[in-house]
């Protein structure tokens, strides 16, 4: 049977290809290219506001947002796709076959934590070129921010407590997947069950068994007496198949053969019923079959809600498995982030759109510290301001397309985030309380220079004295 053209058997996805656009963002190179529109621009990404219950974000995605940037083309097949549209001059075409970024990048790096409003990432480029590049970096940075505010989320809820995503099965695709064990991975999880993660980005992975491993036994027993024999020093068992407390006691009986072999069981996994209580018995059968140092994981539903509900009713509870809820960020699953034109050709320019008005210019945010060193207040100034005592958080990573400096290891990438997080103020770690927003000024340089260009926009425009 002859194949259809589209039959998706015949998609290639490349992560690389410029196509990964929106088609206007080649509409309006074409015209940039027709006119000859092709000078110095810069344009800021940022967030506008705040979800419900957040009150910070966290850097991450700046990595493949890189490789993207340094790898982006159009190949023979995507221009002749476009050719196929019938939209586009052969002159923009030969221009486009040629298309790489060459442009500078400055951002804040991955795992600091920033504020509604500062640049996360600034790209000075010719304009078609930062034009195009436009949709692929929100996607990149946006998804990444999002999953890792979320888990962070999650990190501070389990009061020190092991976290491991549990989300592939559910997540938005099975890229998203190994998105979120990375991003999670930096925002404080000890891992991830995705194989493929893990072999990617290094990550620990970690697995238990499922309900059909133990049904598909004659009896529960002999399902724990079985992954005993093959997992002897990684043996997790799921006890909530039939009924919670009986599987404890199975698992006591198969963990007391295991140490008499020289193993130890580490761990039992509860995924149903009212954890709280339930992981206190089954922490008491444990210890008085003498395996206190078997652990007690729980997964099923879990965020940083349930995780502070469970733990607030006195759970013994070791380590979480989190799956869904944050491998979509189930309750903001999406943040408004923005990349606006700031400045083309020399020129300073703005929007003043109602709730979505922009700060002209490029940017440079400095962080202030308190005596003991938490955050006190940030500074958001134009991109030549220096501000005596702060700490510039944007960095040069590229110049000319290339990059400049050795991008940090993702171990190094969750330190800078266990930093960061440790200096926020407590207050606006609350996951479910409203609190006053984190500070952050507009330097007066940059706030008259907004001010000007407010009034002469308006007299240009709008024909206002």
């Amino acid at each position: 049977m002859k194949k259809r053209p589209n039959d998706f058997s015949l998609v290639k996805f490349s992560s690389m290809s410029a196509l990964n656009t929106d088609l206007y963002e080649l509409t309006m190179a074409a015209v940039y290219f027709e006119r000859q529109m092709n000078e110095r621009a810069t344009f800021s990404l940022f967030i506008r506001s705040y979800p419900p219950n957040r009150t910070y974000f966290v850097s991450a995605g700046l990595a493949q947002a890189i490789n993207f940037l340094e790898n982006i083309s159009f190949s023979a097949e995507d221009l002749a796709y476009l050719e196929s549209l019938k939209m586009f001059q052969p002159d923009f075409l030969t221009y486009l076959e040629r298309f790489r970024f060459t442009g500078d990048v400055r951002a804040i790096p991955e795992g600091r934590l920033f504020f509604v409003n500062e640049p996360l990432l600034e790209i000075e480029a010719p304009l078609i070129e930062a034009q195009i590049v436009e949709t692929a970096l929100i996607n990149i940075l946006h998804f990444q921010v999002m999953i890792a505010t979320k888990a962070s989320r999650c990190f501070q809820a389990a009061r020190g407590r092991q976290l491991i995503d549990f989300s592939l099965r559910r997540t938005h695709s099975l890229e998203a997947g190994l998105y979120v064990a990375r991003a999670s991975y930096i925002a404080g999880f000890a891992g991830t069950s995705n194989l493929l993660a893990g072999r990617l980005f290094g990550l620990p992975v970690y697995g238990t068994m499922a309900h059909s491993f133990i049904s598909s036994f004659d009896q529960e027993i002999e399902a724990f007496r079985a992954y005993a024999d093959i997992f002897p020093e990684r043996t997790i068992f799921l006890i909530d198949t039939y009924d919670t407390i009986a599987g404890a006691k199975k698992a006591a009986q198969i963990g007391r053969e295991m140490a008499a072999q020289g193993y130890n069981l580490a761990g039992v996994r509860l995924d149903s019923g009212s954890m709280a209580s339930l992981s206190r018995r089954v922490r008491k059968i444990l210890d008085e079959a003498g395996l206190s140092r078997t652990k007690i994981l729980a997964s099923g539903a879990f965020d940083e809600y349930k995780i502070k509900e469970v733990l607030d009713r006195g759970a013994a509870i070791d380590a979480f498995g989190v799956g869904t809820k944050m491998g979509v960020s189930a309750d903001a699953p999406y943040f408004d982030m923005a990349y606006k034109l700031v400045e083309y050709a020399g020129r300073e320019v703005l929007k003043l759109s109602p709730g979505k008005t922009t700060l002209a210019g490029g940017k440079q945010v400095w962080r202030f510290y308190d005596r003991r060193g938490k955050f006190h207040h940030d500074v958001l100034s134009l991109k030549e301001e220096l501000i005596p005592g702060g700490e510039p958080l944007l960095q040069a990573i590229m110049e000319k397309g290339k990059v400049k400096v050795s991008l940090p290891s993702l171990e190094e990438i969750k330190r800078t985030f266990q930093d960061d997080f440790s200096r926020l103020p407590e207050r606006f770690k609350s996951i479910d309380l409203e609190v006053s927003p984190y500070l952050v000024r507009l330097s007066p340089e940059l706030r008259k220079r907004q001010q000007k260009l407010v009034r002469e926009v308006r007299k240009k425009e709008l024909g206002e004295s």
